[in-house]
Parts: structure tokens; C-alpha cells; sequence
């Protein structure tokens, strides 16, 4: 028995072989974990004007192989609002509405995509959820129900 930080537990046996443990990590090496990544080709579509992107011809392979056919282009009223719900959990204001859809650069959409991830309103958003895994609570919930007055700053 070893000992870390008080709590005992049991150290593995050196009683395996060197066999047994080439073995055991041969048996998890077909793992995707432990594949190394190859480049994947590019699939063929039948729809040729509509990829502007490999990833695009991933996407629409998928589509055709299940039957289905992507939507046109969403106007830039929709995609602000789409983009700025998801990355922030809010609709845009009027005013950013208005100035996205009088940008008429190539890279309007990039540079608000860049401006909403740079944006608290991103952190909190998606700290939400980190907070929710990480099963947040500003007290203990059991019994006793001890409180934790300065968890806002962590």
C-alpha cells in the first residue's frame, strides 16, 4: 500500500510480464484514439455549383446520399441572428442588425462571428454550460447545507 496525501491505495503488481502489458496495450491500439489521422478524400457530388469548400462537399455528400437537397442562402438578417443566438444566447440589437446589413465587405460575416467570440456575452454563454458539467452550486445541498459566500469570484 502506498499513501498520497493520506488516502491509501493499492500500487499495481509488478508481477506482469513485459509480454502481458505489450498485450494489453496492443488490444486498445485499434482504438481511434490511438489511430493516427489520415486525410480523408474528398467526396464526389453530384452538385457542383453549390460547395464553395471540401467541407461543403462533405456536408453535401450526406445530404445526397440521404436524398436530400441544402436550403438556399439565409439573408443577413437571419444569419446575424442565427450567429449571434448561438454564439451568445441573445437576439442582436437593431443597431447591430442594421450594421451588419449594411456592411457589404467579403468578410462582414467573419468579422462579426470574430466580434461575438470576443464579446463577455460568449463567456457567459457557454461558461454556463462548462458550470453546469462541473456541477456548480453556491452551497453543499446536503444535510448541513453549508453556503460558499465568495464562489461568484471563482
Amino acid at each position: 500500500m502506498a499513501s498520497l496525501l493520506g488516502l491509501a491505495f493499492a500500487w499495481p503488481s509488478d508481477a506482469r510480464s513485459d509480454a502481458a502489458l505489450g498485450q494489453a496495450a496492443a488490444s486498445g491500439a485499434s482504438h481511434w484514439s490511438f489511430q493516427n489521422p489520415t486525410e480523408p478524400s474528398v467526396p464526389a457530388v453530384d452538385n457542383r455549383a453549390w460547395p464553395r469548400s471540401d467541407i461543403d462537399r462533405f456536408l453535401l455528400a450526406k445530404l445526397e446520399d440521404a436524398g436530400l437537397t441544402p436550403l438556399g442562402q439565409a439573408d443577413k438578417r437571419t444569419l446575424i441572428r442565427r450567429a449571434t443566438y448561438d454564439l451568445t444566447g441573445l437576439p442582436p440589437t437593431p443597431a447591430e442588425v442594421d450594421a451588419f446589413v449594411a456592411d457589404t465587405s467579403a468578410d462582414a460575416f467573419a468579422n462579426l462571428v470574430e466580434r461575438l467570440l470576443a464579446s463577455p456575452r460568449y463567456g457567459e454563454r457557454w461558461g454556463r454550460h462548462w458550470l453546469d458539467v462541473a456541477r456548480y452550486g453556491e452551497s453543499t445541498g446536503k444535510d448541513v447545507n453549508l453556503t460558499y459566500p465568495h464562489i461568484w469570484r471563482y
